[in-house]
């Protein structure tokens, strides 16, 4: 299992001149750097493997869904975009030999219809979510699919259906991601919701109840240790939360305050303690 932090800590999306990065996450202890994967146009896939290498880090991805990367629109032109959009991530991944692209890979994030998710849009999630298993297998590369809370998503909350969907997929390559926020948010039990994704847990984000530093808020981290444990999960531990000084992903996650006296800090903090309570 390796520890990671997300460089959503330190900017909105990832472009090249965000490789300075790099060394920073590397010399603070983390053997994992998740990359949010949104202006793709302006990564050079080459250079950023290159200093991938240099500093020794394994990577993860992180998809940035908007409204054209919807894949349960009822619009086809849309879908379409979003399967395009997906599957440019997951060869990007494969080219820096990256092992899980992760996120809400099926609708946009902050959509809310005013109503529960249809029958239509399941099928049609199901239908592209199989169609992009196909390329994963090819890139080699998993998709770990994530629920969001009620105010982010009205479509995939719980690890429950998070399991319902991945079994209708029916593909090693799809699974899911469980974020200690919003399980926070909607489970009854975080330790219940870990189990139940079993087998199908490929990604965890750690991050407190109020976005903040791991180990700083109420949180039930010896109930989700002592899941993970019992479930042999074999992932990685990615630090993923925001700071008001990141404007854009600030106004998207409603980061209003402070969380913490800046990134460095949340990632350092959240690090020992993620390495300290997991020995334990």
């Amino acid at each position: 299992m390796g520890y990671g932090v997300n460089l959503f800590l330190w900017t909105a999306a990832y472009t090249d001149k965000d490789e300075h990065l790099f060394p920073l996450v590397r010399n603070l202890g983390f053997d994992v750097v998740e990359i949010p994967l949104d202006l793709l146009d302006e990564i050079d896939v080459e250079k950023t493997k290159r200093v991938l290498e240099e500093n020794g880090l394994r990577v993860t991805g992180c998809a940035v869904v908007g409204e054209r990367r919807d894949l349960i629109s009822d619009n086809a032109e849309i879908r379409q975009e979003a399967k395009e959009y997906f599957s440019r991530c997951l060869k990007m991944l494969s080219a820096w030999k990256g092992t899980v692209l992760c996120g809400p890979c099926y609708s946009t994030v902050g959509k809310l219809t005013g109503q529960s998710r249809t029958k239509e849009e399941w099928k049609r999630a199901v239908e592209g979510l199989k169609e992009l298993a196909q390329v994963a297998e090819d890139c080699q590369v998993k998709i770990a699919l994530e629920p969001l809370n009620r105010f982010e998503t009205y479509f995939l909350n719980i690890a429950e259906d998070a399991v319902q969907l991945v079994e209708e997929v029916d593909s090693p390559w799809v699974g899911i991601l469980l974020d200690t926020f919003h399980m926070n948010i909607e489970e009854k039990s975080l330790y219940k919701a870990i189990k139940q994704a079993g087998k199908h847990l490929f990604h965890v984000h750690t991050c407190e109840n109020d976005r903040g530093t791991p180990g700083e808020g109420h949180v039930e981290w010896n109930e989700v240790f002592q899941a993970l444990r019992e479930i042999n999960y074999q992932g990685d531990l990615v630090i993923e939360s925001f700071v008001p000084g990141v404007k854009e992903i600030a106004r998207a996650a409603s980061i209003w305050r402070p969380l913490a006296p800046d990134s460095d800090y949340i990632a350092r903090q959240g690090l020992e303690f993620l390495k300290n309570n997991w020995k334990r």
